[in-house]
């Protein structure tokens, strides 16, 4: 019971008959405003700490919404690349989208196109060993350090493009597209990184640089490995959806992309990462280790099984149980200890002691509390303010003023007794 107890109402104590009994009953009041603030509190505080962390969440992401996986053909934010997608697919190439080796290996069975975008690493060296081959093409948007060493050692990075560049090589798809603009574009700068290659003089006879500056940095540079044709693109924003409309750049991509009947978009995952690192528990943990905990699983379950059944069947009791008053007057009291609910502890005393005093002085079932202490104080003759403050107004602050405000009323209780049968002592003996 956590709940404050309701102050007592001293026109609440109009009794009722039912029966030839009479119980008092008392009115609740409604809460004060100070309670109902107290209930709100915790609900107050949970809505506060939610208002923080979503405006923690808005200034942290800078109040836009999320980008999206970047260059993902089901992406449709800037950064995305379901633009391009989208028109080849419409032009009947069949994109199919991977993130793990396996699965673009299994969906470029023959003649495909595969495009490889892996910003953070996750794909080895022997990925694209085993990516190459079987009259596969190979994309490579955006490659690093690693990959250009393992694929095309000859190549190198040379930094970001500085401005539109035109074609200057015979391949077919950058001859179609003409002039490009391989540069970023505003709102992707953190996201797509674009940069260029430089080709060197060992080289430069198996290798086809296009789009170069006047430096000879190259956006589109053709070469081989392990007998597949691979195209290095150096700019991920010739594919996104708000840098392909630009100049050339879709003609460059689609004619990139659409080479074959089935185009691979592959973006490894962490899932292709080689496995480093000590062994997990599973591994050093023995094998008889399993077997002896399934074992030891069901022996418990056996014994609790066995042990339940020594409770027997249920008891079956017949309804209502009757319950002593004596215990439900101890246990009430005993709930009101605990809560320190000293005012509702003393009203439930008022009550039946208002109940039992409107019987002795010959007060009707609908009189008042205040009736029954005027009543009271004229029978006894004693001062009808102190009777109403043992009735109605004192508040027990304490264990010790609730047993004395017990007292006091057991001891009027006994004085109206005595009042109104002259015959009988304040004991309730005979007077000789």
């Amino acid at each position: 019971m956590t709940a404050p107890a309701p102050m007592l109402d001293p026109g609440a104590f109009d009794t009722e008959t039912r029966g030839e009994d009479a119980m008092p009953t008392a009115a609740a009041t409604s809460l004060t405003v100070r309670q109902t603030a107290r209930r709100a509190v915790p609900w107050i505080i949970l809505a506060a700490i939610a208002v923080l962390i979503a405006l923690g969440g808005i200034l942290l992401t800078g109040g836009r919404a999320g980008a999206g996986i970047p260059l993902d053909a089901a992406n449709a934010a800037p950064a995305g690349a379901k633009a391009v997608a989208q028109v080849l697919t419409a032009h009947g190439v069949d994109v199919k989208a991977a993130t793990t080796l396996n699965a673009a290996r299994e969906a470029a069975a023959g003649d495909a196109t595969v495009l490889v975008y892996d910003p953070e690493g996750n794909l080895a060296a022997d990925g694209y060993r085993e990516l190459a081959g079987d009259g596969h093409t190979l994309v490579l948007v955006e490659p690093d350090f690693r990959t250009l060493q393992t694929v095309a050692p000859d190549v190198s990075a040379a930094g970001a493009p500085r401005g539109v560049v035109d074609a200057g090589c015979s391949l077919p798809a950058a001859d179609r597209a003409d002039r490009i603009d391989p540069r970023d574009t505003p709102g992707t700068e953190d996201i797509v990184l674009p940069g260029t290659f430089r080709v060197s003089s060992d080289g430069a006879g198996e290798r086809v640089a296009c789009f170069a500056d006047a430096d000879g940095r190259a956006s589109l540079v053709r070469t081989s490995f392990d007998g597949s044709p691979v195209y290095l693109l150096g700019s991920g924003s010739l594919l996104t959806n708000d840098g392909v409309d630009r100049l050339g750049n879709a003609a460059l991509a689609l004619n990139l992309l659409g080479g074959d009947r089935t185009l691979v978009w592959y973006l490894p995952s962490v899932g292709d990462r080689p496995v480093t690192g000590p062994p997990d528990i599973a591994a050093l943990t023995p094998g008889w280790v399993t077997p002896v905990m399934l074992l030891l699983l069901v022996v418990f379950v056996a014994a609790a099984v066995w042990r339940g059944r020594r409770f027997g069947p249920l008891v079956v009791e017949n309804l209502p149980v009757v319950v002593r008053a004596g215990e439900t007057r101890e246990g009430r009291a005993r709930l009101y200890q605990r809560s320190s609910a000293r005012l509702r502890a003393a009203d439930a005393l008022r009550v039946g002691t208002v109940g039992r005093l409107s019987a002795l002085v010959g007060l009707p079932t609908s009189a008042t509390a205040i009736e029954v202490a005027d009543a009271v104080a004229a029978v006894t003759r004693r001062d009808r303010l102190a009777v109403r403050d043992v009735l109605l107004d004192r508040i027990p602050n304490t264990d010790r003023e609730l047993i004395a405000l017990s007292d006091e009323l057991a001891e009027l209780e006994r004085a109206t007794a005595a009042a109104v049968s002259p015959s009988t002592g304040p004991t309730g003996r005979m007077d000789e």
